[in-house]
C-alpha cells in the first residue's frame, strides 16, 4: 500500500464533503420552495423528454429503538412502535402529490431504498403497506435494485424472508465493528454470531446482494482490535462493504458528545485501520471500488466500476445512471432534473404542511451551468478517479484548461506529491490519491474558498 508521510496527513487532513452532491447540502437555501419543486416535477412530467427514465425512490424511516453515538442521521428514539402508522400515513399523502405533479402513477422505477433510522423498526404489515402504496403509484421494473437498511437487532430470518417476498433483492447490515468494547462505547450491542447467523440465513433465502456497513474511527477502536473485525468480515464475505470514516462533530451531532473525545484514535491510527483494510479486503478478493465501497468482481457495482458507469448519489456510490430520486420522509433529500431539495427535519413541520396540502420542502437549490460543469468534473474524481478533458469539453463547450486554469494550477502541489498525475488531456487519481480524494475533489469546490466554509465538515482523514 502508498506510504502516508505524517507530512501529507498535516496538510491534507481537512474538514471537506463527502460529495454525495455538488452543490452539497450546505448550500440548499430557504428561497428554494415548492414552487420550484413543483415546477422541476412538472418538467419531467408526461410529455416531457425525460418521463420514460426511470426514477429512483427513497423513503426515510427515522424511529430507531435506542440511539447509536456515533450517528448523524435524522432519527426519533422511541420505544413507542404505535408511532410509526401515522408516520406512514403523512408519507402516504407527501407521495399523492407527488403522483399529481408527475401527471399520474405509473411512471418507471429503478431503484428503491428503505434508510433511516430503522426501517426494520416496522413492523412486517407495516412494511407490507408501505410497499402496496408504492407499487399502486409507480412501475417497479423487473431487474431493478431494491434496497432496505437492516438492523441485526430488530431482524429475525423469518422476517428476512417476509422483507424478500415483499421484493427487496437487497439488504445493507448495520454492522460498523465486531469489537465488543467498541460496541459498548457507541451504544450499539451486536454479537457477531448473530450477524453472521442473519447474513447466512439472507443467502439461503435468496438475495441478490447482501452489504456490510463498517465504520473507522468509532472511540476505543485501534488498528489491532479493528483489523480483527476486518478479517471477520472478510470471512462473512459480504457481496458489498461500504468502510466509512468516522465524522465526530460534537457541535453539530447532540448524540456524539457520549463521545469521549480522547477515545477517538488519532488520524495515524485511523490512516492505518484504512490502509490495512483496502489491503485485507483486496487480498480476500474484493474490488476497491472509490472513497468508501468495496464489492466482489461480479457484483454489479465493481462491474459497473470497470466499464465506468459508477455513478454517486445521496447514498454513496451506484450503478444507476443520473436518475431523478423521489425522496419521501421527514428530512429526506431528493433530486429532480437540475435541482436538489429537502424536507423539513423536524417531524411537526414536516406533518403541518402536508396537513395544509403543501409538499414539505423547505429548502433546496437550482443548479447553474457551472454547478452543473463542475459537478460533473467531481463526479468523475470520485467516481473513476479520472477526468478525461475532452469528454467534459465535449459536453459543456469549454476549454478545459483555460476554464480551470486556477484549479489545475492547485492541483500542481498535488502532483508534486504523487496524489493525481497531470497530463496534457486529464487528471488521474494515484493509488496514493485515494486516501486524499475528497480533498481532490475539494480543488474544483467553487463554494469552498471560505476556510470557514469548510468548518461544519469531518476531516478527510
Amino acid at each position: 500500500m502508498p506510504m502516508i508521510t505524517p507530512e501529507l496527513i498535516q496538510r491534507f487532513d481537512v474538514p471537506g464533503p463527502r460529495y454525495t452532491s455538488y452543490p452539497t447540502a450546505d448550500r440548499f437555501v430557504e428561497a428554494f420552495g415548492e414552487d420550484d419543486y413543483l415546477q422541476a416535477l412538472r418538467q419531467r412530467g408526461v410529455g416531457s423528454s425525460t418521463a420514460s427514465q426511470p426514477l429512483s425512490l427513497y423513503v426515510h424511516l427515522p424511529f430507531c429503538e435506542s440511539l447509536c453515538y456515533y450517528c448523524a442521521c435524522n432519527k426519533i428514539i422511541t420505544k413507542h412502535h404505535e408511532r410509526a402508522a401515522p408516520y406512514l400515513g403523512y408519507v402516504e399523502r407527501e407521495l399523492d402529490l407527488h403522483v399529481r405533479h408527475l401527471g399520474g402513477a405509473g411512471q418507471p422505477v429503478s431503484q428503491l431504498h428503505f434508510g433511516g433510522g430503522t426501517p426494520t423498526f416496522l413492523n412486517d404489515a407495516e412494511l407490507t403497506g408501505l410497499m402496496d402504496m408504492l407499487r399502486q403509484h409507480f412501475a417497479f421494473a423487473p431487474k431493478g435494485e431494491y434496497s432496505i437498511e437492516i438492523d441485526p437487532r430488530t431482524i429475525s430470518a423469518e422476517r428476512l424472508a417476509v422483507i424478500k417476498a415483499l421484493g427487496f433483492n437487497r439488504l445493507s447490515f448495520g454492522v460498523q465493528d465486531f469489537d465488543p468494547e467498541v460496541q459498548k462505547a457507541v451504544h450499539r450491542v451486536q454479537p457477531a454470531e448473530q450477524v453472521f447467523a442473519l447474513v447466512d440465513a439472507a443467502r439461503t433465502i435468496g438475495f441478490d446482494s447482501i452489504n456490510v456497513d463498517l465504520i473507522y474511527g468509532l472511540p476505543r477502536q485501534t488498528p489491532e482490535s479493528f483489523a480483527h473485525t476486518i478479517a471477520q468480515v472478510a470471512e462473512l464475505r459480504p457481496d458489498r462493504i461500504a468502510l466509512y470514516g468516522y465524522a465526530h462533530l460534537p457541535a453539530r451531532v447532540k448524540s456524539q458528545r457520549h463521545i469521549r473525545t480522547a477515545d477517538i484514535p488519532v488520524a495515524q491510527h485511523k490512516i492505518a485501520m484504512l490502509s490495512h483494510s483496502i489491503a485485507a479486503f483486496e487480498a480476500a478478493g474484493y474490488v476497491y471500488v472509490g472513497m468508501d465501497h468495496f464489492a466482489l468482481p461480479n457484483d454489479s457495482l465493481a462491474v459497473a466500476k470497470r466499464q465506468g458507469r459508477l455513478h454517486r448519489n445521496f447514498q454513496g456510490y451506484s450503478t444507476q445512471p443520473d436518475a431523478d430520486l423521489i425522496s419521501l420522509g421527514n428530512s429526506a433529500i431528493g433530486k429532480v432534473g437540475a435541482t436538489y431539495s429537502q424536507n423539513a427535519k423536524d417531524l411537526l413541520q414536516y406533518q403541518d404542511l402536508l396537513d395544509h396540502g403543501h409538499l414539505p420542502i423547505v429548502r433546496g437549490v437550482a443548479l447553474s451551468r457551472d454547478d452543473l460543469l463542475r459537478r460533473a468534473v467531481i463526479n468523475a474524481l470520485m467516481c473513476q478517479g479520472s477526468v478525461q478533458f475532452e469528454s467534459i469539453e465535449s459536453a459543456y463547450l469549454i476549454d478545459f484548461r483555460a476554464t480551470f486554469a486556477p484549479e489545475l494550477a492547485r492541483l500542481r502541489a498535488m502532483h508534486d506529491d504523487g496524489l493525481v498525475h497531470l497530463s496534457a488531456d486529464a487528471i488521474e487519481v494515484t493509488p496514493l490519491g485515494w486516501f486524499f480524494v475528497r480533498g481532490i475533489a475539494m480543488v474544483f469546490d467553487h463554494y469552498l474558498q471560505a476556510k470557514e466554509s469548510r468548518a461544519q465538515f469531518s476531516k478527510i482523514l
